[in-house]
């Protein structure tokens, strides 16, 4: 992606906020924020009209800059009810490597785009509807941001969320959401990213606690994470199974096409035992290589169950041209009009970037397993949901399913001893849940990878019964 010249930063001398008045250009006012404890700032555009019509509902879009080189692309809407009393929530998409913006056109953000790509209407089953909600795009070369990026794996991918955040929470626009339950709300590759911004998030905050670091802690409540990809070990042999017999759905391959990913887990030097020697190899400077090398081999084992299909929905052909959710949005984040209104004037679109994703490839980031992390997280206490569209192929519910019954932690017993119980709205059943203590997992019913795009009503209820503290139960 082309970079753009990097906006000086305000030195942490110069005013802590003031406002630069557009030019002769006519664009929106960009507000400016230096953080004083930081080599940070903060420029954005208040209210830009774009996407969050609502009468009332407060917006905020611009960049973090974290440092003078990295600057995350954020965008923010009020809470469409009780704003000076709703949680905050942070989404973030996967990838590694894709836009939170997805997330916020495509799922639960306040607006959808219209076929024309130049017009929005309303979503009325917006996550704004019961939260402040925050979406970030990250890594850098994610999304709107941009910089020189130099995370390569969802540990250091952790510190400048957490710093971004900072610095979020330091400005005047921001403060006030500080002492709120923050939830941490992630989707695919969020099924790594979750679990270890959690741990990092609580890490920091013990450092603030005992004064060894100045910050704001991060009063994390909830965890929520959507289809994601936790364990390579047991989800890549959840492909073999799923492609076998897709409940409710049937087979996905044929005899043969089955037996050779069958092989391919199980042979000598197969995935199940390069997955292994990568666990073995920990953070050992081999293991870049060995785990590499086990998740390119691995990955053919998905090719193989995908086969035509859209790997986000077996419903679909990767063939067809009107998949869904449509990519209306993307021609909307085009227009000259929308990018200045948001203030993203300095750098382009990228819904899903290459840069970033080739990072992680290298460490073999993908091929690690965040289970471990996830079971330490889930015994702080908070709440925490697994949820998974049962469609959805490539980070499918029954592999989702078996990690979370693999995992270990003080309701692991009671976890696999509880059977899956049906959850309905208005009657009709939309997901299967088992609850545990402060833990959830769900199999939704007719959802693909994108959950509230395809069961936008039972995502919303879902999401405001883990903001209630309440595990999953029917409306």
């Amino acid at each position: 992606m082309h970079l753009k010249s990097l906006t000086p930063l305000l030195t942490a001398a110069a005013l802590s906020y003031a406002t630069v008045v557009p030019t002769e250009d006519d664009g929106p006012t960009i507000h400016t924020f230096a953080s004083a404890k930081t080599d940070g700032a903060l420029r954005y555009v208040n209210n830009s009209g774009i996407c969050e019509t609502t009468p009332g509902v407060h917006t905020m879009s611009g960049y973090v800059d974290v440092s003078s080189t990295v600057h995350t692309w954020f965008w923010f809407f009020e809470a469409r009810n009780a704003p000076e009393t709703a949680p905050f929530t942070l989404w973030l998409n996967g990838g590694p490597g894709c836009s939170s913006m997805i997330g916020l056109f495509q799922e639960n953000g306040p607006c959808n785009v219209n076929p024309d790509g130049m017009t929005t209407v309303l979503n009325p089953y917006s996550f704004n509807n019961a939260s402040n909600m925050l979406y970030i795009d990250q890594p850098t070369g994610t999304g709107f941001s941009y910089g020189i990026d130099t995370v390569n794996s969802t540990y250091t991918a952790a510190p400048q969320v957490w710093q971004a955040i900072q610095i979020l929470f330091e400005s005047p626009e921001f403060s006030s959401y500080s002492s709120r339950e923050f939830i941490l709300a992630t989707e695919s590759y969020g099924g790594h990213y979750g679990p270890e911004f959690s741990e990092y998030f609580d890490i920091q905050n013990n450092l603030i606690a005992s004064g060894k670091l100045s910050g704001v802690q991060i009063r994390l409540g909830a965890l929520m994470i959507n289809n994601g990809w936790f364990d390579p070990l047991v989800q890549n042999l959840a492909y073999v199974t799923f492609a076998e017999n897709a409940p409710d759905y049937g087979p996905l391959v044929n005899a043969s096409t089955l037996k050779s990913m069958h092989d391919a887990y199980y042979e000598p030097d197969g995935c199940l035992a390069q997955e292994q020697a990568c666990y073995a190899a920990g953070n050992s400077s081999k293991s870049n290589s060995i785990c590499s090398n086990a998740d390119n081999f691995c990955g053919n084992i998905l090719n193989a169950a995908v086969g035509d299909r859209d790997p986000y929905d077996l419903r679909q052909s990767s063939n067809i041209s009107t998949i869904f959710p449509p990519e209306y949005y993307v021609n909307y984040l085009a227009l000259p009009s929308v990018t200045k209104a948001i203030g993203a004037t300095d750098s382009t679109y990228s819904e899903c970037s290459d840069a970033p994703y080739e990072l992680f490839e290298k460490t073999g980031d993908d091929a690690r397993s965040l289970l471990p992390r996830l079971g330490d997280v889930v015994d702080t206490g908070i709440r925490v949901l697994i949820w998974a569209g049962d469609a959805d192929i490539i980070c499918n519910w029954v592999g989702v399913q078996q990690a979370m019954l693999a995992m270990k932690w003080s309701g692991a017993a009671e976890l696999k001893a509880t059977p899956l119980t049906n959850v309905t709205l208005n009657g009709t059943p939309v997901a299967a849940a088992q609850n545990v203590k402060n833990f959830t997992f769900a199999r939704v019913f007719g959802a693909g990878h994108e959950v509230p795009a395809f069961q936008p009503a039972a995502a919303l209820a879902f999401f405001e019964q883990v903001i209630a503290g309440e595990p999953l139960h029917s409306v």
